[in-house]
């Protein structure tokens, strides 16, 4: 989708929904973690603005950082398998995690992320994701918390997009006319 001064973009969700609704889950996920220290581990890029939005709304002890899944493709047998590389140098043993995402689509990467989290022993994993397309899920995974059931094809703004886009810093969400 290109994001040049000619392509039309509709708002989908406004920039006050969006602010509502963070307020909404950061009320909800302090009442959750009252009295403990959370661990919120953001996906990029993606879930940057969420990120910080969220971290704002929250009202508990809160270590904040970011992480960038690698994807690779590779062959195998008759049909390309994508392999999701994930490291991270944060000590998570004994501790609650909330995996933030911007959108949670095919739900792949967020399942493995949250598999390898409690691999490394995290007292608790749960997963934040402003937006949810359940429509297009690949695995049986459903968020804890999120902001918005969406079915449009693309959303781009309030820090989603593509690499190549120019609309990542619109505060509301917005798909093509």
């Amino acid at each position: 989708m290109s994001t040049s001064p000619a392509a039309t973009l509709r708002q989908v969700i406004s920039a006050d929904q969006i602010q509502k609704r963070v307020r909404e889950l950061g009320r909800q996920i302090s009442d959750d973690y009252r009295g403990q220290t959370l661990v919120a581990l953001a996906i990029l890029e993606n879930s940057f603005m969420f990120m910080a939005d969220l971290a704002r709304a929250v009202d508990v002890p809160m270590i904040c950082t970011f992480i960038k899944p690698r994807y690779k493709q590779v062959e195998q047998g008759e049909a390309p398998m994508l392999e999701i590389y994930f490291s991270h140098e944060l000590d998570i043993a004994g501790k609650h995690v909330l995996l933030i995402e911007g959108l949670v689509h095919s739900g792949v990467t967020s399942d493995f992320l949250m598999s390898d989290l409690r691999a490394r022993r995290a007292a608790s994993v749960k997963l934040a994701t402003l937006l949810d397309r359940q429509s297009a899920r690949r695995v049986p995974l459903q968020p804890d918390y999120f902001g918005f059931l969406v079915d449009d094809a693309y959303l781009c703004g309030y820090g989603l997009g593509s690499p190549e886009q120019t609309s990542r810093n619109l505060p509301y969400l917005a798909a093509a006319s």
